[in-house]
Parts: structure tokens; C-alpha cells; sequence
């Protein structure tokens, strides 16, 4: 991928003429940001066959335009992490919420000079909830953390979506962002938008369009193993993301495990 805006997190290529300078390509009629330890190497070989030419024009080393070799460049861009939970009632709630309340503020403390932004969106009863828009933030976090209501069923679905929603409206504003999503449920959705297919299978398509958006996932598995029914993992195979269990979420586990998906 090749990206232009710049961040201090994941390593990506940049277009633009800063950056480490990696390796090299051909450089395919360009003539901008040349490399010339690459071009040199390229041309070695056929110094000898250019030897009349190179007597003819007086040159000591005949460079044509098919060596010539532009530079790869990386640099650090910035990432954006949407916490999607499941606050609707059981018996995993308390954990969950305090394992995510406890990775965003560490997430957003590291993320504080880093240019990363990081947000939270919340699904129970009928509906789901942007908690906290897309911020790097602490103090604006704090704030929206203190209270989030839980309880009610589950509407997986319309968590996904207004995800999916988020991540675009972001990627408008920020275009070389590096999305990456957070699901923490049991992946029993038992609400659906629409009405006119089930939840599971509406969660299902949904998860499957986030996939085919390029937005990177993880699902925590928040069910105990005793009740599990492979619903989360489940979920995981159409979101194309892996799928970790309530025994790895910690606060200090759920951080690690961000910090390591983004790079």
C-alpha cells in the first residue's frame, strides 16, 4: 500500500520525498526522487557495451533512462482504533466494560504524542451509541467513560453498522488513516435493523462488508467456555479478524493485544 499522509505508528510507504529510504524500484519514465546508488548499479553491467558512446560523448559512466531507479520510502502512519462493546446484560458485563474502559485510557495516554486516535461505540437494548467520537484525547475520554449504561438484548448488527459508519466518515477526513476494529460480545446478536432477515445473519453480512472495506479486526470473545456456542468466533471467520477469549481480556492483556495488532 501506498499511502501520503504522514503518523508516528505503523510503518507504511509514502509517495512523498521524506521518509527512510528503504529500497528501490524502476523508475517507470519518473525522473523524481532518483536513486542514484540504485541507478549506478543498474547501469554497471553495460558500461562495456556503451564504450563507443561513452568515448563518442565523453563520458566516464553512460546512464540511459531504463536504469534509472526511484527510491521506497516509509514513514509512520497514524491508526485509528474503534472499541465496539456489547453492554447488553450477562454475567461477563462488569469485566468487559472495566477491561475496556482500562486499554482505551492506556491506549490513548501512549497514543497522546503519536497522532493515533481512538473511540468507543456501545450497543444494548435497541440501539447503538458512539460514546466517544474519535479522539486522542485522555481528558475527553475520562469523561465519556464514567457512566455507560448496560443491560437489555443484544443489537449486534446495528453496533457493526454504525461502526462501519464511523470508520468512513473518518477515513474522509483522515484518508491514510489505519482503521482497525475491536468487537468485544459473545456474538449473539438478537436485534435486528432491518426486520426482515435474523440478527445473526444481518450481523454476518455486515461483518462481511467491514471485511471487504479493508478495516482490520479483532473480536474478545466475552462468553464463558462452559456456554460457548462458537457465535464469536463465528463472527470472526466473516470479519476475516481472529478471535480471542474472556480468559485473555485484562486491561493490561486487552492493551497488549491492540498494540500488537496495530504494528
Amino acid at each position: 500500500m501506498t499511502r501520503k499522509q504522514s503518523g508516528r505508528r505503523s510503518r507504511t510507504r509514502t509517495e512523498r520525498k521524506r521518509g527512510r529510504y528503504i529500497q528501490s524500484r524502476p523508475a517507470m519514465g519518473r525522473t523524481d526522487d532518483i536513486a542514484f546508488d540504485a541507478t549506478i548499479r543498474a547501469a554497471a553491467p553495460y558500461q562495456q557495451r556503451r564504450e563507443e558512446e561513452r568515448k563518442e560523448k565523453n563520458l566516464a559512466f553512460a546512464i540511459k533512462k531504463q536504469d534509472l531507479q526511484r527510491k521506497v520510502r516509509v514513514r509512520l502512519t497514524a491508526n485509528l482504533v474503534i472499541f465496539v462493546v456489547d453492554a447488553s446484560w450477562s454475567m461477563a458485563v462488569a469485566e468487559r466494560m472495566a477491561a475496556t474502559k482500562g486499554a482505551i485510557l492506556s491506549l490513548l495516554t501512549d497514543a497522546y504524542q503519536r497522532r493515533d486516535r481512538v473511540g468507543l461505540v456501545v450497543f444494548q437494548k435497541d440501539r447503538a451509541n458512539l460514546v466517544l467520537s474519535p479522539t486522542n484525547s485522555v481528558q475527553l475520554a475520562q469523561r465519556a467513560l464514567q457512566d455507560i449504561p448496560v443491560g437489555g438484548k443484544t443489537p449486534l448488527s446495528a453496533g457493526l453498522f454504525l461502526t462501519l459508519e464511523v470508520i468512513k466518515r473518518e477515513k474522509l477526513t483522515h484518508p491514510d488513516v489505519l482503521p482497525l476494529m475491536i468487537l468485544l460480545t459473545d456474538g449473539a446478536g438478537n436485534v435486528s435493523m432491518s426486520g426482515e432477515i435474523s440478527p445473526q445473519k444481518e450481523a454476518h453480512q455486515l461483518a462481511e462488508q467491514i471485511a471487504e472495506e479493508n478495516i482490520r479486526s479483532v473480536v474478545i470473545n466475552m462468553e464463558h467456555a462452559a456456554f460457548d456456542q462458537g457465535l464469536a468466533q463465528g463472527l470472526a471467520n466473516h470479519l476475516g479478524s481472529p478471535c480471542y477469549s474472556l480468559a485473555d481480556l485484562k486491561a493490561e492483556s486487552l492493551y497488549e493485544t491492540v498494540r500488537a495488532e496495530m504494528g
